[in-house]
């Protein structure tokens, strides 16, 4: 299993575009073949930061999502409301408890 946090930090007049660009998007990035799970962040402090953190069944699913139409469209769309470039991490999961 692959887990991919991704750090995305908005304009403030952005935020609630991007909000309504998840909230219309999610089911369908969450439906993906491979995805397992699907959640979205906020900063406590600083409300233009976000995190999103997804569980793909492997490294060829996730590429399989990031290569699609769908994700090109979406992502277009999204990196014109960005304050700061975004990071992103591709980890393992090792121990979780419950």
């Amino acid at each position: 299993m692959i887990v991919r946090i991704v750090k995305l930090e908005f304009k403030k007049e952005n935020i609630s575009s991007f909000e309504r660009i998840f909230d219309k998007t999610k089911d369908k990035i969450r439906s993906f073949e491979g995805c397992s799970l699907l959640e979205l962040y906020q900063d406590t402090h600083e409300p233009s930061i976000f995190f999103t953190y997804s569980q793909w069944e492997g490294e060829e699913y996730l590429e399989a999502y990031r290569n699609s139409d769908f994700f090109k469209e979406v992502w277009g769309k999204t990196r014109e409301l960005f304050a700061d470039k975004p990071t992103a991490w591709s980890v393992q999961k090792i121990h979780s408890l419950n």
